[in-house]
Order: C-alpha cells, then sequence, then structure tokens
C-alpha cells in the first residue's frame, strides 16, 4: 500500500514491519468490509428487487424473500469484517488514542448482528407487519434485528460525535471529514424520522446515513498516527502502533496471518 504525504488519510504508522503488516491487514479488510456493507447499491439496477422506494432496505431481507439470504449474509460478513479491520488498526491517531474507536467496534459488531437475525415480515412495507410488531407478536429474531439497527446508528452517531469534538479547530482532513459527516446527520436524522414516521422515500434517505457510516469508516482506518505520522504527543500513538492496537487484535491478527507477508511485500516496495 503507497504510503501518502503527511495530512492524507493513508500515512502509515513508523512501527516495524509486523505492525505496518498488521495496520495494512486491517485497511484491507475493511475496505472490503465497507464494500459488503454497502450492498444496496446494486439493489436498485437488478429489475423487480425493489418493490417500493417506501420502507427500508432491511425489508430486502426478510427471509423467503428474493435473495434475502445473499443480502444478509452480506451484514454478516460486513460486521465480522469490520470488526476485524478496527481491531486491526487500533485506536491510536494522530493525537494518540482515539476515544471514538470503541464505539466504532460497537457499530460494526451491532452491524453483523443485524444480518445475523433478520426481519420477520416487511415492517416498512406492510401494515399487518407494523401492528403484529407493536403488539410483540412477531418472532424473536425480529426485535433483535430492530435493536441492532438501533444500536448500530446510535453507536455511529456517538462515534462521529466523538470524532468531531477531539478534532474541533484542527485543519487536518480528518478533522474536515469528521464535521462534515456531523452536519449531515444533523440533517439526515430529520428526514429519516419523517420517513419513518410517513412510511414513504425510506429507500431513498437511508442511504445517505450508509455513505456517512461508511466514509467514517474508512477515515478512521486511515487516519495518520501522530502529527508526524510517529504516534501522539503522549506516545500513545506510539506504543499502540507498535505494541498492539488491542489484545484482541492478536486473535484477529492470527487469523488473518495468510495476508500478512503479500502486505508486507506490497509495503515495502513503496
Amino acid at each position: 500500500m503507497p504510503a501518502m504525504s503527511e495530512g492524507t488519510l493513508g500515512h502509515d504508522p513508523a512501527g516495524d514491519p509486523a505492525s505496518r503488516a498488521r495496520v495494512g491487514a486491517g485497511r484491507i479488510l475493511g475496505v472490503a468490509g465497507v464494500a459488503a456493507y454497502n450492498w444496496w447499491v446494486v439493489v436498485p439496477f437488478v429489475p423487480g428487487l425493489m418493490p417500493s422506494a417506501n420502507g427500508f432496505f432491511s425489508d430486502l431481507e426478510v427471509s423467503g424473500q428474493r435473495d434475502a439470504s445473499l443480502m444478509q449474509h452480506a451484514d454478516l460478513v460486513a460486521g465480522m469484517l469490520l470488526v476485524a479491520a478496527l481491531l486491526l488498526r487500533g485506536a491510536a491517531g494522530r493525537d494518540g488514542h482515539r476515544a471514538e474507536w470503541k464505539w466504532m467496534v460497537a457499530f460494526a459488531a451491532a452491524g453483523g448482528v443485524g444480518g445475523e437475525y433478520p426481519y420477520a415480515c416487511s415492517e416498512g412495507l406492510s401494515a399487518t407487519c407494523r401492528r403484529m410488531e407493536w403488539h410483540l407478536q412477531l418472532p424473536v429474531h425480529h426485535y433483535i434485528h430492530i435493536m441492532s439497527g438501533i444500536a448500530e446508528f446510535t453507536f455511529l452517531t456517538v462515534a462521529v460525535l466523538v470524532a468531531a469534538r477531539r478534532t474541533r479547530g484542527r485543519s487536518t482532513r480528518e478533522a474536515r471529514t469528521y464535521h462534515l459527516l456531523l452536519q449531515g446527520l444533523l440533517v439526515g436524522y430529520p428526514l429519516l424520522g419523517l420517513a419513518y414516521l410517513t412510511d414513504r422515500l425510506g429507500t431513498l434517505i437511508e442511504p445517505v446515513f450508509f455513505i456517512i457510516f461508511s466514509t467514517m469508516v474508512v477515515v478512521e482506518l486511515f487516519e495518520p498516527f501522530g502529527p508526524g505520522g510517529r504516534g501522539g504527543d503522549d506516545g500513545r500513538g506510539d506504543r499502540l502502533a507498535e505494541g498492539g492496537a488491542h489484545p484482541a487484535a492478536l486473535l484477529v491478527t492470527r487469523a488473518v496471518g495468510t495476508v500478512r507477508h503479500p502486505v508486507d511485500a506490497v509495503l515495502h516496495r513503496h
């Protein structure tokens, strides 16, 4: 992976080759996870797959519907890949430990849970389904999906708020991006609430959040390590970059060990 100039989002840590390979592997997994997370991009191009612009994309994952299993598995795989990616990349940023990192990991995990437990019926398209939902007459997995979706949006929103606060007053590219994402959420949530209450145009508004969430993940994965690329002012960035992102990352590293050597070779070429 090419090392970009300071101030861009692709600056690699200055740790040992194993650390660079670990972070590189995390970024590769993260990009794959973002691609899986955005399976919705394909839906408008498949005739008959999206019956209405109303409702939400989760309505397409109801078991028994066309290609529902593929979409469910895409969400599950995306969640697993993003958790692994964030653990491998670690919490270190320009100013050391990034407080929003744990919220990002929770967001990714919640998204995976939603893929494992889909809706029992099309809540956004069926009045009968909504009535049964409110009267707690649906299977447990339906409500697990609802709770995981609420958690997913909540965790990511908190992450954006924390990141925007952490980078307040700075002129770095990621600081500007965090604040732009926060503005997008402030505009998007009222529209999402209106779509939910009126059961109108949900599939047109929901992608705004998917784009915001995906952008947040990418910026988190590629934020440089420290103002000069060598960790934060308090030294925590160096220790996190060189000593391991998180204890759980050691397990993830073993699981993706097969990508370490090719990634390491790419990093050394650049």
